[in-house]
């Protein structure tokens, strides 16, 4: 059978070898036709040594045996199936004929096979090769009765037995002929249901396995099928997204846009659309309790193509591809933030340089011009009080030159990780006191009322003396800078809980609500540049809150604009490493510090 069939799939035409149920038609077509003709090929040698020379009936039917071979040549050279199956009604009904014309028209035996020709047409799945046929047999049938009315037929069968059993012969054959039509179309449904099924589970298997989500839906976005893929995507069973149940997990912000491109589908426009989709995610084993979340779907829908209806009516399905760019959408966000925090940086900078060439070039030239008053004082007869005045304003200017530089290296230090911290116990009340009475003259040359609250019960400190002393003096000195002339600056200390809390409150200008988060950013100034009453590059709050994160503590700001501001710095009472080493930064530590978060430390030698 495997031979036969290899041999019946050579004689198939190109054209039909591309789809299993044609190439399936075509075989039950030539398959029949070449074993009927050369079987009865192979016994008319017999019939003819037992009945004789042949009667032109009988040449006749031989040159009808060769009529399916024929059809069969055409059908594989042409691949012209409608055309064979029209070609073969035209043969049979051919046959029919003489054979009836001889053995007594519509009385004849041959006259019953006439039934035979629409349904054997039936196998083409053709309504017009069907129509044609039944007509072709109604032709028939009425071209023997006009002949038998005119007379034109030969002389009956005389005799009754015989013609009855001829009469037999023809019904057996035609119901055995029309049997065998109805095997073989029995034959090609089943092939088709299962070449349909095979297709059905082959896309099922598809859309079974493929990570993205495939859904039909109804021009109102309703969901008439999505695929098990759901399932894995949204974290619920996919039974439960039909209908309006997609819809009622899309971010209620991005509905808009989901409908509008579904009814955009809808009308024939391929769209493609982002949205946001809730995902259930099971929080603990157990499943009691859900996290709910929100992931980035991309989908591209189009309209669906169905025979026979039109795709853009009321009734307009769309079908749906849907994938999870949670990912890529995190990803830009990330270049976005990035890119933020680079225009930050860069503006930050830029600022940063526009007051530097204030905070150095104002000492600067006050050096050089009052020390070139001092190389010319013969010719400017300068007396000995004029000199040190002089002397004064020209130190005063380098220690406020030194000031700046020591700040932005102390910066620099910490953000290139190389800024050390050596932890020892120190009494944080006699700093404290310390650094308070340096400021007092600057806040009485300023006018503000400068008061100290250290209990005399505070413990001692476990931290870096010379970094606490920075972190107070920065303090104090910028509320001394930004408080005017009859204000307060009141530096308290107590403890709570571990920690030793510093605050250093004053009732001086404040900070903008837009500032306030921004403030402890290396280079940045409140206000804008050319707004600045104060002098300074905007580093002190950095380098105190670097310091203070180095400590593994804390610094909080609150501030109203016009009213003051009160700057909380929270210190653990007890930090230090086990072996009793320092604390470096890190460089991308530094970094960090940057947006508000804490140091990271390593030990060094």
């Amino acid at each position: 059978m495997s031979i036969i069939r290899d041999c019946l799939d050579a004689l198939l035409h190109p054209s039909a070898r591309t789809d299993a149920l044609t190439c399936a038609r075509h075989r039950a077509f030539i398959a029949p036709r070449l074993l009927g003709s050369l079987a009865a090929f192979a016994v008319f040698p017999a019939y003819l040594a037992m009945r004789g020379a042949p009667s032109a009936l009988e040449v006749g039917a031989l040159a009808w045996l060769i009529a399916p071979i024929l059809l069969s040549w055409f059908l594989s050279r042409t691949g012209y199936y409608e055309g064979a199956y029209a070609l073969s009604s035209l043969a049979l009904s051919a046959l029919i004929m003489a054979v009836a014309i001889e053995t007594g028209g519509m009385e004849s035996f041959a006259a019953v096979w006439l039934v035979v020709i629409p349904i054997e047409a039936s196998l083409s799945a053709s309504r017009r090769v069907v129509v044609f046929a039944a007509l072709l047999a109604l032709g028939c049938a009425a071209a023997l009765i006009l002949i038998g009315d005119f007379g034109w037929l030969p002389p009956p069968e005389s005799n009754p037995a015989l013609r009855v059993s001829l009469m037999g012969v023809g019904v057996a054959s035609a119901t055995l002929y029309a049997s065998v039509i109805a095997f073989a179309a029995d034959a090609l449904a089943r092939t088709s249901v299962t070449l349909l099924s095979r297709e059905e589970e082959r896309y099922r298997l598809l859309a079974r396995n493929m990570s993205d989500v495939i859904s039909r839906h109804r021009r109102n976005g309703a969901v008439m099928f999505i695929s098990p893929a759901a399932e894995s995507l949204l974290g619920v069973p996919a039974a439960q997204l039909h209908e309006h149940g997609l819809f009622e997990r899309v971010h209620v912000a991005d509905r808009p846009a989901y409908l509008t491109a579904l009814s955009d589908a809808a009308r024939g426009t391929e769209v493609g659309v982002e949205f946001r989709l809730r995902r259930d995610t099971p929080e603990d084993v157990c499943g009691s309790t859900h996290a709910v979340d929100f992931i980035w779907v991309e989908m591209r829908c189009r309209p669906l193509e169905r025979a026979g209806s039109s795709s853009l009516g009321s009734d307009a399905e769309v079908v749906a591809v849907m994938r999870d760019v949670t990912d890529r959408k995190l990803q830009e966000q990330a270049l976005d933030l990035a890119r933020s925090a680079a225009e930050q940086a860069d503006a930050a900078k830029t600022r940063f340089l526009a007051t530097m060439s204030h905070e150095l070039r104002t000492p600067l030239n006050a050096i050089i011009g009052f020390s070139e008053m001092l190389m010319q004082e013969q010719a400017l007869m300068l007396n000995a009080g004029r000199r040190r005045e002089y002397s004064q304003l020209i130190n005063d200017s380098g220690q406020h030159l030194l000031s700046v530089v020591n700040g932005i290296l102390d910066m620099s230090k910490m953000e290139s990780g190389n800024f050390e911290i050596a932890p020892e116990p120190f009494a944080p009340r006699a700093a404290l006191l310390n650094c308070c009475n340096l400021l007092a003259l600057r806040a009485r040359e300023n006018g503000v009322d400068l008061s100290a609250d250290a209990p005399q019960d505070l413990p001692d400190l476990t931290g870096d003396p010379r970094a606490f002393k920075q972190i107070v003096l920065n303090l104090v000195s910028n509320a001394i800078k930004f408080t005017e002339r009859g204000g307060k600056v009141t530096v308290a200390a107590a403890v709570e809980g571990v920690r030793l809390v510093l605050r250093v409150t004053d009732n001086g200008v404040g900070i903008a609500a837009d500032d306030l988060k921004r403030i402890g950013d290396p280079f940045f100034q409140a206000g804008k540049t050319y707004q600045r009453r104060h002098e300074g590059t905007g580093l002190g709050l950095s380098i105190v809150k670097s310091l203070v994160n180095l400590h593994a503590g804390e610094m909080s700001i609150q501030s109203k604009l016009d009213e003051g501001t009160t700057v909380t710095v929270a210190l653990p009472l007890t930090f230090a490493l086990p072996d009793g080493g320092k604390i470096t930064t890190l460089a991308p530590a530094a970094r960090t510090v940057q947006s508000g978060q804490a140091f990271q430390v390593k030990k060094s030698a």
